[in-house]
């Protein structure tokens, strides 16, 4: 499961030799390499013999590769730990999930919060943002009387910069911006002159009823793949998925898909 950022990751490996039996070796290099290519080089240390382990204090997001080398005898293991963003979306809280799902145990958290993550996902990917957070885009134009930012519902534009040294920027206050469809004009009527870079603010200040409630159908569905192969009957309830859902499969319910209708993005759009 992933790490949260700033978390401390314990990191494990075995050092055997050739017949297969745990060695201590005589010398260990432990290297991470983090999401933006640099590398940290943190000390192991030998828990029991053969086996070895490193605290590592997160400080960047994303995934990470640590690179084991054993000498006398020679081994070595390479893996890989991912770590999430400081404020990653979610349409439901943990405690949400856990009073949806009747779960009282701190058990399955990691698991529940990935589960979370994935169905933010997939539910944004078909509605646009949901929790709203800033993105940045790029965008290529040479002249253009309209631009369009592709995270849409808007909820503000922030800035509007362009890509090259000595390019036109432009004031958001003068700038009309369609929220519903992220269709940006000049109030004066000229032209953008590109390429640019947008900042913004995407998203809904209030999560829709109808989204929350479509993510709990869609959660539980989903958790029923821990619980084995049984499952209900076609037409008895939340599992009911008789149709694939482009890009998704079985995974949405038709429930689910009932309540996220009014809010699905025009074709086109987002």
């Amino acid at each position: 499961m992933p790490y949260d950022l700033g978390a401390t990751a314990r990191l494990t490996a075995e050092c055997r030799d050739p017949g297969g039996t745990l060695t201590t070796a005589s010398g260990v290099t432990v290297t991470v390499t983090l999401p933006d290519g640099t590398s940290a080089t943190p000390s192991a240390s030998e828990s029991s013999t053969g086996q070895y382990l490193v605290d590592y204090a997160t400080t960047q997001a994303g995934r990470h590769v640590i690179r084991w080398v054993f000498t006398g005898p020679a081994d070595a293991y390479t893996d890989s730990f991912d770590v999430r963003e400081a404020a990653p979306p979610g349409i439901l809280s943990l405690a949400d999930a856990k009073t949806y799902l009747r779960l009282t145990s701190t058990a399955e958290d990691d698991e529940l919060r990935t589960w979370i993550e994935s169905i933010t996902s997939g539910i944004e990917g078909m509605c646009g943002p949901v929790v709203a957070r800033t993105v940045t885009q790029r965008i290529d134009i040479r002249r253009a009387a309209s631009i369009a930012l592709r995270d849409t519902p808007v909820l503000e534009l922030i800035s509007l910069e362009p890509v090259h040294t000595g390019g036109t920027s432009y004031d958001p206050a003068d700038l009309d911006v369609d929220l519903d469809t992220g269709v940006v004009r000049r109030l004066n009527g000229c032209m953008f002159i590109g390429p640019l870079i947008a900042t913004s603010r995407a998203g809904r200040l209030v999560v829709p009823a109808a989204l929350t409630s479509a993510a709990r159908i869609i959660l539980r569905h989903l958790w029923q793949t821990k619980q084995g192969p049984q499952r209900p009957p076609l037409g008895t309830g939340d599992f009911d998925v008789n149709e694939p859902v482009p890009s998704f499969g079985y995974a949405i319910p038709n429930r689910a898909l009932q309540l996220m209708e009014p809010h699905r993005l025009p074709p086109g759009v987002g």
